[in-house]
C-alpha cells in the first residue's frame, strides 16, 4: 500500500450540480488508509460473522466480493447510535428517510454486476456510502450520484476520512446517469423506479450489467445486460427499497 497525504474534500460546482472530490495521493485501489484500517481493525471478526452467516452463507461466492465486505468498515456509514447494529442482517436508516441496504442485498448486487478487475462503475443513490465502497474495492473507478444533499456532503466526508481515492461523487439527479463518465461495465441503483431508466441502459458497455430495483409496491431485483442488438432483462430476487425520487417519479 502506497503511503498517503493528509487529504481534503473539496465541492466543485459545474453546471449547477455540485462534484464532490477527494483530493490528495491515490492508495491501493478500493483500500482505506493504514490509520483507519487500524481503527476499525477491531470490528474485523463481526464483519468475518456477517460474510460467513449472512452473505456466503446465501449463496454469494465471488471472491472479491467476500474481501470486500471484510474489509469495509460498515459501521463507520452508520449513525453513531446505530454503530452496534452496523453488522446485524438488517437495512437501517441514515437520516433523510433513507436507509443502508442489508449487507447481503449490497454483496448479492455488487456480484451481479459481474465486474472486470478493471471496471469502471456507475452507481444512482450514493446515500451513505457503503454501497460505492464495497464497489470500490472490486472496479477501478466508481461514479455516484446522490439527490439528498446532506447524504452527498456526510457520504463524501466519510469517504475521504478513509481515504478512497477512486470514488467520484455528484449531487443531483441520476435518473439519467452520468453520460460524460459512460461508457460502463456496470451500473447499480439502490433505490427503486417503477421502471427502468433508458438513459441507464444507454450508457452500459457492450457486455455490461444494469442491476435495479424495480417497482412501487411489489419490487424484484432486475439484472439488463447490454448487448451489441439491444438489452437483456432478467428478474431475480423480490426486494424491498425505498423509491427514486425526482425524474423517475414523473415518468
Amino acid at each position: 500500500m502506497k503511503r498517503s497525504r493528509p487529504r481534503r474534500l473539496t465541492a466543485l460546482a459545474l453546471g449547477g450540480l455540485t462534484i464532490w472530490c477527494c483530493a490528495g495521493a491515490g492508495l491501493e485501489r478500493g483500500h482505506p488508509g493504514a490509520a483507519a484500517a487500524a481503527q476499525d481493525a477491531g470490528r474485523a471478526g463481526e464483519r468475518e460473522r456477517m460474510v460467513d452467516m449472512q452473505i456466503r452463507a446465501r449463496g454469494v461466492r465471488d471472491p472479491r466480493v467476500l474481501e470486500a465486505m471484510r474489509t469495509v468498515p460498515r459501521h463507520r456509514f452508520v449513525p453513531p447510535e446505530l454503530q452496534d447494529q452496523a453488522y446485524a442482517d438488517t437495512p437501517l436508516p441514515i437520516g433523510s428517510q433513507q436507509t443502508i441496504s442489508q449487507p447481503y442485498i449490497v454483496a448479492y448486487m455488487t456480484e451481479a454486476l459481474d465486474l472486470p478487475p478493471d471496471a469502471v462503475v456507475l452507481e444512482v443513490g450514493t446515500g451513505s456510502g457503503y454501497q460505492a465502497a464495497v464497489l470500490a474495492a472490486v472496479a477501478r473507478e466508481v461514479y455516484s450520484i446522490e439527490i439528498v444533499p446532506e447524504l452527498a456532503a456526510r457520504s463524501a466526508q466519510v469517504l475521504t476520512d478513509l481515504a478512497y481515492d477512486n470514488i467520484h461523487l455528484r449531487t443531483g439527479d441520476g435518473y439519467r446517469g452520468w453520460p460524460e463518465a459512460a461508457p460502463f461495465d456496470g451500473i447499480v441503483v439502490t433505490a427503486a423506479p417503477d421502471h427502468v431508466p433508458p438513459a441507464l441502459v444507454d450508457q452500459l458497455a457492450v457486455g455490461g450489467r444494469l442491476v435495479i430495483p424495480v417497482g412501487r409496491y411489489s419490487q424484484d431485483m432486475r439484472i439488463v445486460t447490454r448487448t451489441a442488438d439491444g438489452a437483456v432483462s432478467e428478474t431475480t430476487i423480490p426486494v424491498r427499497f425505498v423509491p427514486m425520487t425526482g425524474e423517475a417519479e414523473q415518468r
